[in-house]
Order: C-alpha cells, then structure tokens, then sequence
C-alpha cells in the first residue's frame, strides 16, 4: 500500500511538471484588436498586409479594429497599449520584430490583453511571437531565379544578415547551378530606398539579371528600376506581379492577413499559445506568388511538385 501511495505520488508530481512545461494558452473571446505598426498602413507591402488582416478580423467576427501608426519606440508604443485597453482592445499585434521585447516589458501590466508581434522571442504568459520559416520561401524564390538566370549573375538586396530567406534563396540558387555567382548586398534597414537603388546599379554594371530585394520598403523602386533595365526580379513578401509579369518571375509571398486572421480564430476559441510559434507552407500562410510568362511550364510544374513534397515531408530538394 505504502508504494502504491509513493508511485501515485511520484506520478502526480510527473503530471504537474509536465503540464508546467506547456505553453500558456490564451482565455477566449476576442472583443476588439488593436494594430500597431512602426512605419504606415499604406506601403503596399508589409504595412498594408498588416491592415489588410485586421479588416479581415473585423468582417469575420463582427468587432471593432483600430490602428496606429508610428509606433516605433517602446514610450509611444506603451502609450498606444494604454489607450487600446481604455478602449476594451484584448488582443494586439504588434506589426515586427522590435515589438517582441516591447510587449515582454509591457504585458504584465495588462493581464487581460493578449500581445501578438513578429519574428522576436516572446517570454511571459500573454505574449505570442508569430514566425514565419523564411528559409524555406527563399530556397524556392532562388530555385526560380537560378532557372531563369542567363548570365549566371544573381543579387541578393538584404535588408539584414539574420534574415533566413537570405540564406534559402542562396541555396535555392545553388541548387540550379552551383556555378552561378549570387552577390549578396546589405541595406541595413528596411526602407532605404537610396542606397539599395546605389547597391542595385553596382549589381547592374556586374552584369546581374535577376534581383531579389528583400527589404518590404525599398523592394518597389528596386524591382521599377529593374524593369526600366529589361532585367528581372524575384518579389518579396507580397505578389508584386502587378507591378510587371515581365520583370516579376514571381514572388516570395507571406500572407501575414491570412496569419492574423488563424490567431485571432485560435484566440478567440482560447487556443492561441504563448511563446514562439512557427508558420510554414503547409498552414497556407506562405507561397510563391503568379509566375511570369517567361517562366517555362515544364519547370514550373517541377517546382511545383517539390514545393507539394516539402508542405508533405517537410523537405527541400537538397535534402
């Protein structure tokens, strides 16, 4: 009886433990979503994808969406959080990485508010950092690029060094043609329109032909200045086919209004996680956008198939 009581005992214990290691879930019921952005709504990129989900979230579930642009420091940003909670706003995202350690200092003075940013490290019970797997988006886009290169010359216009669809398009690259030289340039921000325009004319006269600008702010006049030299682009984060389906082989696309749209039905069911969660392929929310015309179909559907294969695997082609 006495070993009984011990193993019942030890197995409890056991239980706690591992129910102590499980990611807090949220409590349930959206009332009203707030959005904070650090630059504008109307960029046609990254910020308007981000205004674009609260729409999304304001048809589906019938509540009131704010929005604030500007936020780019951790003052303005507690100031805005003050006044969506006078407003009854219980669920914010915070549109980018910088506001992951914003909302760890920030969210333990709002237990009722659930905080949602990008690609951070979100530490407390009521703060969720959603993640895309850029490596994989790259390796494709470059896989693309590296088909369609003819003078085996390829640039990269980075905005950072820690970006992983950097590394992805690189190897996507390679995995083509290992011979084909990818020159990688760093911008250092993600709006710099000049210098990645400066960078860009030095990838020119190197005699590259296909340019991915990944950097959501300068990446439109990269990929205009592009189609005044006949040369191509692969887009980023959304399909900017519109901008020419004779420059645009296609693009690299993160749909973060399908993204905003998943947490805020998981919030609203009280199944949002806290901590860092990852999104891939196979949960919809990334894809590559409408090929050009140049693109021949035999590739095409090739890529195709290995993109199908990795949403089932989990793996590339070079794995």
């Amino acid at each position: 009886m006495h070993k009984t009581l011990v193993k019942f005992g030890i197995l409890l214990l056991c239980l706690l433990l591992l129910a102590s290691c499980r990611q807090s879930m949220s409590t349930g019921k959206l009332e009203k979503a707030g959005l904070l952005v650090p630059d504008t709504v109307n960029d046609q990129v990254w910020g308007t994808k981000g205004y674009k989900g609260m729409l999304k979230i304001q048809s589906h579930y019938n509540v009131e969406v704010y929005y604030k642009e500007g936020m780019n420091s951790e003052m303005v940003v507690e100031r805005a959080v003050k006044e969506f909670d006078q407003k009854g706003v219980n669920l914010i995202f915070g549109h980018g990485n910088e506001y992951a350690a914003y909302f760890n200092n920030i969210s333990k003075k709002y237990p009722d508010i659930h905080f949602v940013s990008f690609n951070g490290d979100a530490k407390n019970d009521n703060t969720t950092s959603l993640n895309f797997e850029a490596y994989a988006m790259g390796f494709f886009g470059g896989m693309v690029a590296g088909h369609m290169t003819k003078t085996n010359n390829i640039g990269i216009l980075a905005a950072f060094e820690w970006q992983p669809e950097v590394e992805g398009f690189y190897q996507g690259v390679s995995e083509i043609d290992e011979g084909i030289n990818v020159q990688i340039q760093y911008v250092g921000n993600w709006d710099n329109d000049n210098k990645a325009i400066a960078l860009l004319d030095k990838m020119i006269a190197n005699k590259t032909d296909v340019v991915y600008p990944a950097g959501d702010g300068y990446n439109v006049p990269v990929i205009e200045k592009l189609k005044e030299e006949g040369l191509y682009a692969i887009g980023y984060i959304s399909d900017q086919s519109d901008l020419g389906e004779s420059v645009v082989l296609t693009s690299t696309v993160q749909h973060v209004d399908v993204l905003y749209e998943l947490v805020a039905k998981k919030f609203n069911e009280g199944e949002l996680e806290s901590g860092n969660l990852t999104f891939d392929f196979e949960d919809e929310v990334i894809s590559l956008g409408k090929f050009s015309p140049d693109v021949d179909e035999e590739f095409k559907k090739e890529l195709n198939a290995a993109i199908e294969n990795y949403k089932k695997t989990g793996k590339l082609p070079n794995e």
